[in-house]
């Protein structure tokens, strides 16, 4: 067995103060989460000298815990590995609340999750200290080092301390950014309400929804898809997606998807990760366009559900009970701005065969007139010119009118 060395390092009373001082400056000064969290790494490495440090939360679900922070350059995995309550070693130290320290062959440990994306699963010294906020567990910092190694007691009571007190902090900085998103979310609604009450085209409006709302839900992709005239199958209406290949994706049968499902339940839907949903039709296009989490919301008119409302993230992501509501009430109000157009259509459409019918009419009674015919012959001859003419009954009616009228003259 190789035994774990204990490096010569001591911690003076100067250091250790000057640690405890930039925690009270990130608890006074900062309120950007991102900032809070690689400021944590960089202290807890310049203290244990690891060569790898992480930051692991939770999302809002308590479900996943998220790598968000990292003392080696990963852009591309933060946000997207994830790890569920009691998986590897980081989540059984969230789960039970609780120390997890190795000092040697941490990767051959029982409990081990491996990540291919990650280098530092082959390294020796592993420790993940929990990280607290009013005794509950909100993350986990993984310290870790390339050869076996042993923390001296000094060390660990101090990374233990700001473990501790970093759990506030980063309380506050989510609280912050929270506060932010809600205020962005209520002008978007704002943005959403005033686009239906506009005199714009419903192509436009719907267009105007699906960027408000991606940008509101820092989504890759929102779409909006109507049922069809029969009602079976849902057709892409609206999306920001830049993509051919998205935008140009068929027809869902509503008897036999996913998002046929939303219509069908008039419940919203959600899944962590659409590129391992066994029913999910698109799973080739969601590895190639890079999208993960999927929720879908109902569009609900008078109890009826006319079509959907779809987000897509680029990361995997456990969708809040508020993120859903505010996308429902979206959903619903792009339904009005539906419902409000083919209600103006069909008005129109009234409004003009009731015109249609007075010319005809009107038409009818020269016919009879001129011709002594009797009104179903006239109107025979009205239908018959307009089959043989290619013209509506309408302009046939019109031009036997203005024939009259310039006989008058």
């Amino acid at each position: 067995m190789v035994k774990a060395k204990i490096l010569p390092q001591k911690i003076s009373s100067v250091q250790e103060l000057q640690v405890l001082r930039r925690l009270v400056e990130l608890a006074n000064s900062e309120l950007d989460l991102q900032t809070v969290l690689q400021e944590t790494v960089k202290t807890v490495a310049q203290i244990t000298k690891a060569d790898s440090v992480f930051i692991y939360l939770f999302d809002e679900q308590r479900e996943h815990l998220v790598l968000l922070a990292s003392k080696t350059p990963h852009k591309k995995e933060l946000g997207k590995i994830t790890l569920r309550v009691g998986e590897g070693l980081t989540g059984w130290a969230a789960q039970e609340n609780n120390t997890v320290m190795i000092a040697a062959g941490a990767y051959k440990d029982a409990r081990f999750k491996h990540f291919d994306v990650l280098p530092e699963d082959q390294y020796e010294a592993f420790w993940a200290a929990p990280v607290e906020f009013k005794r509950q567990t909100i993350g986990v910092i993984n310290i870790q080092h390339k050869k076996p190694y042993e923390h001296p007691a000094e060390i660990i009571d101090l990374i233990s301390l700001i473990a501790r007190q970093i759990g506030g902090v980063i309380a506050n900085a989510r609280l912050y950014e929270e506060t932010k998103k809600k205020a962005g979310q209520l002008d978007s609604l704002v943005k959403v309400s005033q686009s239906i009450t506009s005199q714009g085209y419903l192509d436009e409006i719907l267009n105007l929804i699906v960027v408000v709302t991606a940008e509101m839900l820092n989504s890759k992709i929102c779409s909006i898809m109507l049922l069809d005239e029969k009602g079976r199958e849902l057709v892409i209406r609206a999306t920001q997606s830049l993509s051919d290949a998205y935008r140009k994706k068929p027809n869902l049968k509503v008897d036999n998807s996913l998002s046929g499902q939303v219509v069908k339940t008039k419940k919203p839907l959600q899944i962590y990760d659409v590129r391992q949903e066994q029913n999910y039709v698109f799973r080739d296009l969601a590895v190639k366009e890079n999208l993960t989490s999927l929720l879908a919301v109902p569009m609900v008119v008078k109890d009826r559900a006319i079509g959907i409302i779809s987000v897509y993230t680029k990361t995997p992501h456990a969708f809040s009970e508020e993120e859903i509501n505010v996308l429902q009430m979206v959903a619903n109000q792009a339904a009005v701005a539906v419902e409000n157009t083919n209600l103006m259509g069909e008005a129109l459409k009234a409004k003009e065969a009731l015109e249609t019918r007075k010319l005809v009419e009107r038409a009818k009674g020269i016919l009879m007139k001129m011709s002594n015919l009797d009104e179903a012959a006239a109107h025979r001859l009205i239908h018959k010119k307009s089959m043989d003419s290619c013209r509506s009954m309408k302009e046939i009616a019109e031009s036997i009118i203005l024939m009259e009228e310039l006989q008058k003259r």
